[in-house]
């Protein structure tokens, strides 16, 4: 009789070990991605970096998911319909559900505006790096503020992240830096989706930033009649409207020693458009994944570009203190040749700048985090 209990306790056990295993092998040690609403277990990262996602589409005949690369989705006899992918890329990545051919996004997943459009998105952690989490740091603000464009009659917003002392050492005056997003973006992108206050707060505390003003505005404009966006529109908005609005509203060193720009892929382009056309208002300039010459490897004569600026390389260096180009190793080649090719033209026209390229990263977040990470603490020294 107790040889039967032991025989029946090992046959539970082994049961139980069997479960366990199973259980491991469709989570893979995995755990519910940071960007899932609260509560939702799918999708789940593991290990590997490979994702599962679950939906549950009862009658539907056909699932797919679409993450750059489309994953047929296989139905349970619940009605669930699991996939895992392949190992991926660590970052921010936009993602869709095809539900017998239509477009919806992951009811499981936090929604961010990408690509045109509210969509879903996957965190995938970056093994080792966590500059761009929140830590037990003093944190700064992220404030919004609507304001009235003459230039498009009607009303636009921007998210200014204000330092940690700004409410505190009142009697500061702070440098900024206006930062603009991608295409298909709008202003809520450097917040939601590249963690730029948590960058911030952090590269602060460490000493390796000076505390400045980041203004963040939406680079999509266009004037009455304008059917398409246009980049003068915006710069008319930036220089006439949204500076003189940020300087009266913030306590901010209001002159061109104290002001940046920079941007990510369109953003890059608008911002070289722009300080160019305008170095009476910026000194510090950033193109992450992006350049004035947008994404080609045309050949081009820096010296008679932007009404030639640069044509005295020597003045242009003493009055722009910071010309910087970030890429990310694994864009596409149009991109990555696009952005090298230009620094590497202006460095042949005696134009110093700072060429940073982000190891394993595509044209996305994670690349333009680590842009920011590196540009930010370069501004406003020995001023």
């Amino acid at each position: 009789m107790k040889n039967r209990k032991i025989s029946w306790l090992i046959l539970l056990l082994a049961v139980g070990l069997c479960l366990a295993q199973e259980e491991n092998k469709l989570s893979g040690d995995s755990e519910p991605a940071t960007s899932n609403i609260p509560g939702r277990e799918y999708p789940r990262i593991d290990k590997d970096l490979r994702a599962t996602f679950r939906v549950e589409a009862l009658e539907a005949k056909k699932v797919q998911l679409d993450l750059g690369k489309k994953y047929d989705m296989v139905r349970g006899d619940d009605g669930i319909w699991t996939v895992t992918t392949d190992p991926l890329v660590p970052g921010f990545h936009y993602y869709y559900l095809l539900i017998d051919g239509f477009s919806v996004s992951d009811p499981a997943s936090e929604s961010f505006f990408g690509v045109g459009k509210m969509s879903s998105g996957i965190e995938v952690p970056s093994k080792g790096e966590d500059f761009y989490h929140p830590k037990n740091v003093p944190h700064g603000e992220i404030r919004q503020r609507w304001y009235y464009s003459k230039v498009t009659n009607g009303w636009r917003r921007c998210f200014v992240y204000t330092p940690p002392d700004y409410d505190t050492n009142t009697s500061v005056r702070y440098p900024v830096l206006y930062l603009q997003h991608g295409g298909g973006e709008d202003e809520r992108g450097w917040v939601t989706q590249g963690c730029v206050n948590f960058i911030m707060d952090n590269l602060i505390a460490e000493g390796k930033a000076r505390p400045m003003i980041i203004v963040m505005d939406n680079g999509n404009a266009r004037a009455p009649g304008e059917g398409f966006l246009a980049s003068a529109t915006f710069e008319k908005i930036l220089i006439n409207e949204t500076i003189p609005m940020i300087d009266a509203t913030y306590r901010t060193l209001t002159d061109r020693e104290n002001r940046a720009m920079a941007g990510l892929s369109m953003g890059g382009l608008q911002t070289f458009n722009i300080t160019m056309n305008n170095l009476d208002k910026f000194a510090w300039i950033g193109g992450f994944s992006g350049t004035s010459a947008g994404p080609s490897v045309e050949p081009f004569d820096a010296r008679k570009i932007h009404n030639g600026v640069m044509a005295d390389a020597d003045a242009f260096n003493k009055k722009v203190h910071l010309v910087w180009l970030g890429v990310g190793t694994a864009e596409r080649e149009l991109f990555y040749n696009s952005v090298k090719k230009f620094n590497d033209t202006l460095r042949q026209a005696g134009i110093n700048t700072v060429f940073f390229e982000s190891p394993g990263t595509a044209h996305e977040w994670q690349t333009w985090r680590r842009s920011l990470y590196d540009f930010a603490p370069r501004l406003f020294k020995n001023m």
